[in-house]
This record gives structure tokens, C-alpha cells and sequence, in this order.
């Protein structure tokens, strides 16, 4: 099978008929001098999960406040259904902003401890002008989506456990029926018993809401069990991207190679060693040649042009290659 290089202009061309986010060329440097992201591409169609994985500190959290438009990118573009996030200006981002939502790394940070929890579910269509009747109807229907009893409505966050804490976070995010939810490391703070009961719940509302979801992680096992397509980020760089199924059974890029080692249960393979280049002056070239064992001199002078595989698996990497022409999928399942 041959390797096909990507050109920019020809993905920006050719989106999927039923993308909802499209991002091209995202990047983003801070005052600091840390480019957190580098010229990220990244698509995500409606009703489907992808899952975006990488180590601590290689710009996943960084990628999603750009997505969500929280921080403005310093170059590229940001569609959401078809409309420039960019160019908005505030009152209309503030319009739009109903149609994504994200669900934070530590909800109860996010949570006012003074007001009950029912309050902080119904703040978003309060400000979105919901009659008081509507609102209270709504979040009564939200605590029985995510599986509360309306009356824990009226607890404070100090009241409730973190797996509940973390389900109030999900009917927050799905107050003003939203087509996207980020969720930003959601589960990373709970024990694997409540881990796997907050991603059944986060699988099953997609498949009854039809929700599209961005779900972030540095944990590939999370991401297996939920994610439909997955992007593997590295040093502020998605580096590969493709079907969960195609990544995890024919992973392209020696990154994914180690973080797939790296994971419990993984055998006799090498786990990713070393520590991550500095943001501040990231290495020329293929931003990963550093901690490479597959690394050569001509890796320093890679352009980081993305290559496809086969249809759909994308890896930036001087010495990818071919996948067989049948490759094993893994459908998508609940933890």
C-alpha cells in the first residue's frame, strides 16, 4: 500500500460531510515562551468521541480551552458547524457557547460552595433568560439523566462524593442541550470503580443524546473503552491520529508505541523512558526524535507534514510505515 503525504490545503479542503469541530493549523504560544500547541489539526463529527491522549504537560488542556475558545490561538481557525469561532465577536461566541460545553478536571473546584447544587445546574439557563418554572423542571430532568435523585438538588458539593460531584459536573454541561461536551480529564480523580460507572454514564448519554464528545486523557485504557477516533498529542503536536480500533492494534508512531508499552498489563515491551523536551526550546525536527529508539539524523530535519496510512490514520513521522491492508478494529464498549 502506498504512503500518501497530506497537504494543509487539501484537509482544509476536504472536511467529512458530518463534522461539527474543525480546527486547522491551531497554534498557541504563551508569554513565557512555551508553545503549548503546534499547528494542530483536528476534526470531530457529530454523535462521535475522540479521545485526545498524551503525557502531563504536552498541551491537551492547552488544545481544548483554544477548542472551547477560552484563549484565542495565535494562528489558524476554529469551525463550529460551519461558523468561524475566531472572527466572533463576544456576544455571538456567547450564543454559540450553548452548543459546547465542558465538563472540568476538578468539578468541585468549579462548584460555589455556598449554593446548592441545584443552583449551579440551573446558572446557565438562568443567564440564558429560562423562566423560573422552566428552569426548575429542567433540572429536575438533568439529576434523573444522570442518575441522582432530583433531591439532591438541594445538598451543597461538601454534601456529596466525588463521583457524584462529577455527575452534577455532567448535568451542568448539558443544561442548554449541547451538540459537544469536553470533557477535561474528567475522570482522573476518582477510583476505578467510580471511574467506570462515570464513563458508562458518559457513553450512554451519548448514544441517547446523539452527543458529540472530546475526551481527554493521559490514560490509553480510559480511552479505548469510550472513544470512537483517537489524537495523540505530544510536546504541544498531534503526532497521530486515527480509528481507536486502527491506533491501538497497528499504532503508527514510536509515541504511541511507547505510551500503549507504557500502560499496565502491557508485557515485556518498552515503556516510554525520559523526560519531555522543554516547550520553551523544543527540538528541530520531529518534536519526539529525542527519546526515540527509532530515531535517525534526518528525523532533525523533519517537516512534520502528516502521512496517511491508510484511510483515516494520520502519524507524523519521517519513518512510518504502511499498515497491512486489513487492519483489526476494535468497536467501541463501555468500561
Amino acid at each position: 500500500m502506498n504512503v500518501r503525504t497530506i497537504k494543509k490545503a487539501e484537509v482544509a479542503r476536504a472536511p467529512r460531510s458530518d463534522d461539527l469541530l474543525n480546527v486547522y493549523g491551531v497554534s498557541k504560544t504563551y508569554g513565557n515562551g512555551v508553545k503549548a500547541v503546534n499547528d494542530v489539526d483536528v476534526s470531530v463529527g457529530r454523535g462521535e468521541i475522540l479521545g485526545i491522549v498524551g503525557e502531563s504537560g504536552c498541551g491537551k488542556s492547552s488544545l481544548v480551552r483554544l477548542l472551547m475558545r477560552l484563549n484565542k490561538p495565535d494562528t489558524g481557525s476554529v469551525f463550529f458547524d460551519g461558523h468561524d469561532l475566531i472572527m466572533m465577536g463576544e456576544p455571538q461566541l456567547r450564543r454559540m457557547r450553548r452548543r459546547f460545553q465542558l465538563v472540568p478536571q476538578n468539578p468541585s473546584t468549579s462548584l460555589n460552595p455556598r449554593l446548592r447544587v441545584g443552583a449551579s445546574v440551573a446558572f446557565n439557563l438562568r443567564a440564558n433568560r429560562w423562566s423560573r418554572e422552566a428552569t426548575r423542571a429542567r433540572v429536575a430532568e438533568l439529576f434523573e439523566l444522570i442518575g441522582l435523585d432530583p433531591s439532591f438538588a438541594h445538598r451543597y458539593p461538601h454534601e456529596l462524593s466525588g463521583g457524584q460531584i462529577q455527575r452534577i459536573a455532567i448535568a451542568r454541561a448539558l443544561a442548554t442541550n449541547p451538540d459537544l461536551i469536553v470533557c477535561d480529564e474528567a475522570v482522573s480523580a476518582l477510583d476505578k470503580s467510580v471511574q467506570a460507572q462515570i464513563l458508562n454514564l458518559i457513553s450512554d448519554l451519548q448514544q441517547r443524546l446523539n452527543l458529540a464528545v472530546i475526551f481527554v486523557s493521559h490514560d490509553l485504557e480510559v480511552v479505548r473503552h469510550l472513544s470512537d477516533r483517537v489524537a495523540v498529542m505530544y510536546l504541544g503536536r498531534v503526532v497521530e491520529t486515527g480509528p481507536v480500533g486502527t491506533i491501538l492494534a497497528e499504532p503508527a508512531h514510536p509515541y504511541t508505541r511507547a505510551l500503549l508499552a507504557s500502560a499496565p498489563g502491557a508485557g515485556d515491551a518498552a515503556p516510554l523512558e525520559g523526560e519531555p523536551p522543554s516547550p520553551v526550546d523544543p527540538p528541530s525536527g520531529c518534536p519526539f526524535r529525542t527519546r526515540c529508539p527509532d530515531a535517525i539524523s534526518a528525523c532533525a530535519d523533519f517537516d512534520n507534514t502528516p502521512v496517511e496510512i491508510t484511510a483515516g490514520h494520520l502519524a507524523r513521522c519521517l519513518r512510518v510505515t504502511p499498515a497491512q491492508d486489513t487492519v483489526p478494529t476494535t468497536p467501541r464498549r463501555t468500561a
